[in-house]
């Protein structure tokens, strides 16, 4: 394999002049969470004297990160002109690793998907992923001029943790796939590609996607489970993800539950979507109808409602243990199913939480996350982003 780099750094748009600084990041955050404003409200919701943000403003036009808007005619004065995120500023990868399948996103700053691949598996084999990477990198890279192509600012990986887990205990488990226990994902990429590498856990990278896109605009303090062959979870506190020191907080699949027979397990082995496969595989169905793209469960019904009323169950149980921590305004759920199941799923939570033993609690709001099952690439796109030009902490954000 020629292991010539086929991406290669910034040299010029994104990066002309490095990493933005505090008061930069603070505008472009406030563009790209409230929209196209004049640079008086910018001022207002900041805090920054006009002066200030007038000298940001220009600068971030020079380079390219801001373009303007239609003038807008007020009652008095002249009429004032807004400013926005320039869709080709800046593009970054997102990658997401999963049991079933890895996608490729290419995404722009304003979260709008330029490109999207995805490879289909029995097993996440190390080396066959690697060269879709690789293959899709350069595919989707070579659909930009050079001039845009040189402002991809990274590539965010979505991975899950410990992900050689999955099958060490199977004994039809290939060895290569037990070998992802020894993968550095930089130094792998690195072989074909120069481009900075964010590894973000696969479901708090989906709960970045919510946080970024959907509900994450409207709540403050939640707790995000994400519902996958495995179900994860990510939190956000005063309007900020939460990853922890290790990158692992929001660890909900971990969560201690009970089965049927009393013992306890963890959250994972009672309300993911690897039971439903088991399901189906007892009754001769292949599980990978569920993967089907469109996702389409309508005909499973005999196998999916038991599924959902069992997973609500334990989702409603998991969130009060939850919120007996940090006190949760909301339990947001999505997940990589139908819009109709998660929808379902989300009416049975909210109304088992109701028969669950809440004393010495403040019951939150079980609301339906709205980005689906490209979450996890999505928030492994905006990685590279926010680490570079955005704030993911800043109470002004939401002002």
């Amino acid at each position: 394999m020629n292991e010539t780099p086929i991406i290669r750094a910034l040299s010029n748009g994104a990066n002309q002049k490095g990493v933005r600084d505090h008061n930069e990041r603070l505008i472009l955050s406030m563009l790209q969470r409230h929209g196209a404003m004049p640079g008086s409200d910018i001022a207002r919701r900041t805090s920054l004297s006009a002066q200030t943000v007038s000298v940001i403003l220009r600068k971030l036009e020079s380079d390219e990160f801001l373009i303007k808007g239609t003038p807008q005619k007020g009652k008095v004065g002249k009429p004032s002109i807004p400013v926005e995120l320039n869709p080709d500023a800046v593009f970054s990868f997102g990658v997401k690793i999963g049991r079933r399948s890895t996608e490729l996103f290419l995404m722009n700053i304003c979260g709008e998907i330029l490109s999207q691949l995805r490879l289909d598996y029995d097993f996440a084999l190390p080396q066959e992923i690697f060269a879709f990477l690789r293959n899709g990198i350069e595919k989707s890279t070579g659909e930009l001029n050079p001039k845009l192509a040189a402002r991809i600012c990274g590539i965010g990986i979505a991975v899950p943790f410990e992900i050689w887990k999955w099958g060490e205990n199977d004994a039809n488990t290939p060895e290569e796939f037990l070998s992802w226990k020894d993968i550095d994902f930089t130094q792998e990429l690195a072989k074909f590609c120069t481009l900075p590498v964010f590894v973000v856990n696969d479901a708090t990278s989906a709960c970045w996607a919510e946080h970024i896109y959907g509900r994450g605009k409207e709540l403050r303090d939640y707790a995000y489970f994400f519902i996958s062959t495995f179900i994860g979870g990510g939190i956000v506190i005063n309007h900020s993800v939460y990853e922890g020191p290790h990158g692992n907080a929001g660890a909900l699949g971990s969560l201690r539950a009970g089965d049927e027979n009393g013992e306890t397990r963890q959250l994972v082995d009672v309300a993911s979507i690897h039971l439903l496969e088991d399901s189906l595989a007892k009754s001769g169905i292949a599980p990978q109808e569920l993967w089907q793209q469109p996702q389409n469960w309508s005909h499973l019904s005999a196998f999916v409602d038991p599924w959902i009323e069992k997973t609500a169950t334990e989702i409603a149980k998991a969130s009060l243990s939850t919120c007996a921590v940090i006190d949760f305004e909301a339990i947001v759920i999505d997940g990589a199913c139908p819009t109709d199941v998660r929808a379902k799923l989300v009416e049975q939570v909210q109304e088992k939480i109701l028969q669950e033993d809440s004393r010495g609690l403040i019951l939150p709001r079980i609301e339906e996350g709205r980005v689906g099952g490209k979450a996890r690439a999505i928030g492994a796109a905006c990685s590279p982003i926010f680490a570079l030009f955005f704030l993911n902490s800043n109470s002004k954000l939401s002002d």
